[in-house]
């Protein structure tokens, strides 16, 4: 009897999950197309942070570094305190401490949510019609299958996870309070617990975001997570912060399984995390800083035949020009500018570009007068 080997010479091993493409890489022939503009690139695909850490949260961070201990899976109880008052103050919303759980960033909880859940191989996790990837890799990683829903669709039987995402990533749309709560039942109607990323809950343009744990949504948030992340709202992308609260039986579970699997925020970014959280000052001027770049892209875009869709809030411009998603970043690279098609986030953004703001405020001038 043969034995079939890998190509190390090893007994052949059970394949993991088939992912898709990491989809940036397919990026590259825009971006090398991008950066031989006389002026260099101007590159909005990515929402990650061009602004400096807050000096409050970097001395934060400092403060703490000689502790050679091991951290907290939980987080010190003044970062559980932090996150409690915050959420209050920013987003009228109450939670126990022991329901507020750090995590490294928000990507890695999405990632792995669904596997600490316990989904299983054949169920179904719902996530929006158009979503940020890593929803759709953490179901794969847990063998799960994915069913896109559009607004207000119920999920089917068999569903054991819905991702909710308000202001979403990409198009901005915001849930209100009642189309939070119907989504909400209907997917305890199926027994399936809800997830909201609320990334973008504070930056809110054209319509004021809700989170779906505030009582007007969920008053009793059984079966209710909401996954925060500080990567936006305070420039901690660099620090992996985040946290996920809600239903205390729930984060009590996922606690106890990050804690045999190592999932720990460290020492000195849970410090850093506990300033962001007590201070309202640096996100509001963040805030800021976003609101003038959006002021000066959207009429340019506008300008240059860009229709922009939803993006009542957050960091993203959900544009077209009525071509396909590709002709589109094609037809912005030739001016210096990246943007992301919109068949990265799913099959109904094939002739939209997500736009980000997070450039400086010299780039996003220079885009703008690109596009004029």
């Amino acid at each position: 009897m043969s034995t079939e080997t890998s190509p190390v010479g090893g007994p052949h091993r059970a394949r993991g999950p088939q992912l898709p493409d990491f989809p940036w890489d397919s990026l590259a022939a825009a971006t090398a197309r991008a950066k031989a503009h006389p002026d260099g690139l101007v590159d909005l695909s990515v929402g990650t942070p061009v602004d400096p850490v807050p000096e409050p949260l970097r001395a934060a961070l400092a403060e703490v570094a000689e502790i050679p201990g091991y951290p907290a899976t939980h987080g010190t109880p003044e970062l559980r305190a932090a996150a409690v008052s915050a959420l209050h103050r920013r987003y009228g919303v109450d939670v126990e401490p022991a329901a507020v759980l750090p995590t490294v960033g928000s990507k890695e909880l999405v990632a792995w949510l669904p596997t600490l859940l316990g989904v299983r191989p054949g169920e179904l996790v719902a996530i929006p019609e158009l979503a940020y990837p890593t929803y759709e890799v953490g179901a794969k990683i847990a063998g799960a299958e994915v069913v896109r829903l559009a607004p207000g669709e119920e999920p089917p039987e068999g569903t054991a996870l819905v991702w909710l995402n308000s202001p979403s990533n990409p198009t901005g749309r915001v849930l209100d309070a009642p189309a939070l709560a119907e989504s909400v039942r209907a997917a305890r109607a199926v027994g399936a617990v809800v997830a909201s990323d609320e990334c973008y809950l504070a930056l809110g343009w054209e319509a004021e975001p809700v989170s779906v744990l505030h009582p007007s949504v969920s008053p009793d948030q059984h079966g209710v997570l909401a996954v925060h992340s500080l990567s936006k709202s305070s420039n901690l992308a660099g620090y992996r912060a985040g946290f996920v609260t809600g239903d205390p039986e729930l984060v009590r579970r996922l606690l106890e399984l990050r804690k045999h699997a190592g999932m720990i925020v460290p020492r000195p970014v849970q410090q850093a995390v506990t300033a962001a959280l007590n201070d309202d000052e640096h996100v509001a001027a963040q805030r800021e800083r976003y609101a003038r770049r959006r002021a000066l892209l959207r009429p340019a875009l506008e300008k240059a035949g860009f229709d922009i869709e939803h993006s009542q809030a957050g960091l993203y411009l959900w544009a077209t020009r009525g071509a396909s998603a590709w002709e589109t970043v094609e037809w912005l690279a030739e001016r210096g500018v990246l943007a992301a098609p919109g068949t990265f986030y799913g099959p109904g953004g094939e002739r939209h570009v997500r736009i980000a703001l997070t450039a400086t405020d010299e780039r996003v001038e220079a885009a703008a007068q690109r596009l004029s």
